[in-house]
């Protein structure tokens, strides 16, 4: 006998939606595009830079034909820098950094990195795009250049900004697993990787402490910010823990109503005799 598959998106699946990210790569050899569902890819001319998906890019690097540029927020000063904001700012103390800016999203203020203040989020360079019937629309992760290495010009800004996107988590796992050869101090990516999650963990698993008050308050826990593997591994317990205060709450309602009937008449069905009454005259 089969057993069920777990709601939600499996690990595996999350993995599999996040090699549709864009990165950059340094190619070593000439090749030609390629025609992809998602649209034809750059020709690969050394040593200009160009962007493919994850999963292209992957297995050229295991072939030894490109070298991956990893983003900006996978170094480690950035990886530094948002620990250090997760761990250190009273304002997010429950919460989580802010992700990068939705395409069209507007700037609340100019905003520069302190340790008492959010991060910058990381600039959107995409604007609308258009549908073949001429409909615009906006693209969302894994759908934004949110992995992809920042140009020449834009290391140089003194403010740049930085965020963890939607799949940081499985980004760069799969980048240091295949390409740890291009990353900056694999070992201290890795060492920071693992810290933010285990932070950001606690975090969810304290918000669900409160989940019950919350409930009962007519709120719910913010999870803004929150990345799609962070989401998918708490989605089972998180659904347990809901199970189980919708129980708790439908158990204690029984047990008021059963209290009201034994009250008599006088208290549980006054309303309704005075109803009656109002129809008789």
């Amino acid at each position: 006998m089969a057993f069920p598959l777990p709601r939600g998106l499996t690990p595996s699946e999350i993995e599999f939606l996040a090699e549709m990210e864009m990165v950059t790569v340094v190619p070593r050899q000439r090749l030609e595009g390629l025609e992809l569902l998602g649209g034809p890819t750059d020709k690969l001319v050394p040593p200009q830079r160009a962007s493919l998906p994850l999963w292209l890019a992957l297995l050229l690097k295991r072939q030894r034909r490109v070298n991956i540029v990893p983003p900006y927020w996978l170094q480690p000063e950035s990886l530094q820098l948002i620990l250090q904001f997760e761990t250190e700012t009273r304002e997010y103390a429950d919460a989580f950094s802010p992700p990068p800016r939705l395409p069209g999203q507007r700037r609340s203020g100019r905003r520069e990195y302190s340790p008492s203040s959010s991060p910058p989020l990381q600039p959107s360079r995409t604007g609308p795009l258009y549908t073949l019937d001429g409909q615009r629309y906006y693209p969302t992760p894994p759908f934004l250049p949110q992995n992809t290495a920042l140009t020449h010009s834009d290391a140089s800004m003194p403010n740049r900004e930085v965020a963890l996107p939607y799949h940081w988590l499985e980004v760069g796992h799969m980048l240091l697993d295949a390409a740890s050869d291009d990353l900056p101090e694999p070992d201290q990516v890795r060492r920071l990787l693992k810290d933010l999650r285990e932070v950001r963990m606690a975090k969810m698993r304290k918000g669900i402490e409160v989940l019950d008050t919350a409930a009962a308050a007519g709120g719910g826990v913010a999870l803004t910010g929150v990345g799609a593997m962070e989401i998918g591994e708490m989605r089972g317990f998180v659904a347990g823990v809901v199970d189980g205060l919708r129980k708790i709450g439908a158990s204690r309602e029984q047990a008021r109503r059963e209290q009201m009937a034994e009250e008599g008449p006088g208290m549980g069905y006054q309303g309704t005799q005075d109803e009656d009454t109002s129809m008789d005259l």
